[in-house]
C-alpha cells in the first residue's frame, strides 16, 4: 500500500487499547462516512470554511489507521450485502457527497493510492453548469482578496480569523433560495467572472467519464440541484431524486444505483421521500443521520457520520466507528 510521506496512524497506546476493546465488544458492523472536499494539509489552514474540507493529510492517516486496525473499506454495494450477512465482519464505506473539482483531482487518486474504494454521490447540476456554487467561489474570493465590496460597503480581510468570520457571516446571511442571485450581484460587485470561478470548481462530465470505467470508484446521485427534498411537493422531489439517476445514466452509461439525500438529517427527508428514492430505482438512499449499519438495516435511510474538516484526530473517527457519536446524537435529538 502506497501512503503519502510522515503518514501515520494517530491515537496512543491507551486509546488504541481501549478502542480494541470497544471494537471486539461491538461486533460486526458498519460505518458510512461521509465529507465533501478536501485540500493539502499545507492549504487547509487558510480555508475560509474549514469544516467543508478534510486536510488529505488526515484522510491519509485514517485509511492507514482503518487498514491497520482490521476495518474493511467497502463500496456501497458490498456493504448492503455485509448488512445481510451475520458474519459480514467491521466494514467502512466512505462517500464524497456534490463532486468538485478536487473529488477527482485529489480525492479519488488518495483512494487509488491505497487501492480501496470511494463511493461519490453527485449533484448533476454541478457538471451541467446550472447550480451556483456560490460557497466555493464566495470562500475563494475571501481566501484571496483583502478587500471584498458588499451591498453595505467595503470589507478589509487582513487574518484566516477575520476571513473565517466574514465566509460564516456571508453564508449564513446568504442560506437560501435567494443565495444565487446573491452570489451574482457579489460576483459584478467584485469583478468576478462568474462562469470561469464555477469551472475552477466543479467536476465535469468528462472527469467523470475518465473514472467510469474504474472498479474502484461507484458513482450515485445527490439530485439535480441539492434542494432540501422533505421540503418540496411530492412530484417535485420525485424529480429531484430520478432526475439526477436518469442523467447520470444518460451522460455516462452507467446506472446510479444508490442515493444520498441533501443535508439529510431528520428534518430533511422522511418515509415519504424514503419511499421515492424506492420508486426512482435506487438500491439504497444515505441521509447523514450518525449511527452504525447492522443487520436488518432498512437500506433506504442509511445513516451516515459526517467527517468535518476541524475535527483532524483519529479519536474524532473513532467516535463514529464505534457509534458513540450516534448514540450521543440520539441522546440530545440531534438526528
Amino acid at each position: 500500500m502506497h501512503t503519502m510521506p510522515g503518514a501515520r496512524a494517530g491515537g496512543g497506546s491507551l486509546g488504541s487499547t481501549l478502542a480494541g476493546l470497544a471494537h471486539a465488544a461491538l461486533g460486526s458492523r458498519g460505518c458510512l462516512f461521509t465529507f465533501h472536499r478536501a485540500v493539502r494539509t499545507e492549504d487547509w489552514p487558510a480555508m475560509p470554511n474549514q469544516g467543508f474540507h478534510l486536510d488529505l493529510g488526515f484522510l491519509n492517516r485514517l485509511l492507514t489507521h482503518l487498514r491497520e486496525t482490521g476495518w474493511d473499506i467497502v463500496t456501497l454495494d458490498e456493504a448492503q450485502r455485509r448488512a445481510e450477512d451475520p458474519r459480514g465482519g467491521r466494514y467502512v464505506n466512505f462517500s464524497v457527497d456534490d463532486c468538485y473539482r478536487d473529488t477527482a483531482e485529489a480525492i479519488v487518486p488518495l483512494f487509488a493510492r491505497h487501492g480501496v474504494p470511494v463511493t461519490l454521490f453527485l449533484t448533476t447540476g454541478i457538471p451541467d453548469g446550472t447550480l451556483p456554487l456560490w460557497g466555493a467561489g464566495l470562500e475563494e474570493v475571501l481566501r484571496t482578496r483583502d478587500v471584498v465590496h458588499l451591498p453595505e460597503g467595503r470589507l478589509a480581510l487582513s487574518s484566516p480569523e477575520e476571513r473565517r468570520a466574514a465566509y460564516l457571516r456571508i453564508a449564513t446571511a446568504w442560506d437560501g433560495s435567494e443565495a444565487g442571485p446573491r452570489y451574482s450581484d457579489f460576483c459584478r460587485r467584485n469583478g468576478i467572472d462568474e462562469e470561469a470561478m464555477h469551472w475552477r470548481h466543479a467536476i465535469t462530465w468528462d472527469m467523470l467519464a475518465a473514472l467510469g470505467d474504474d472498479p474502484l470508484v461507484e458513482i450515485g446521485g445527490h439530485t439535480v440541484s441539492h434542494p432540501r427534498i422533505s421540503a418540496l411537493d411530492p412530484e417535485a422531489a420525485f424529480g429531484e431524486i430520478a432526475g439526477c439517476r436518469e442523467r447520470i445514466g444518460a451522460r455516462l452509461g452507467r446506472e446510479a444505483r444508490h442515493f444520498a439525500f441533501p443535508y439529510g438529517r431528520r428534518g430533511d427527508c422522511g418515509a415519504r421521500d424514503f419511499a421515492l428514492t424506492r420508486r426512482a430505482g435506487f438500491s439504497s438512499a444515505a441521509t447523514t443521520r450518525k449511527g452504525l449499519v447492522r443487520r436488518g438495516q432498512d437500506a433506504w435511510s442509511l445513516p451516515r457520520n459526517t467527517l468535518s474538516g476541524t475535527h483532524r484526530h483519529i479519536a474524532a473517527a473513532e467516535a463514529h466507528l464505534t457509534g458513540a457519536t450516534g448514540l450521543a446524537a440520539r441522546m440530545l435529538n440531534r438526528v
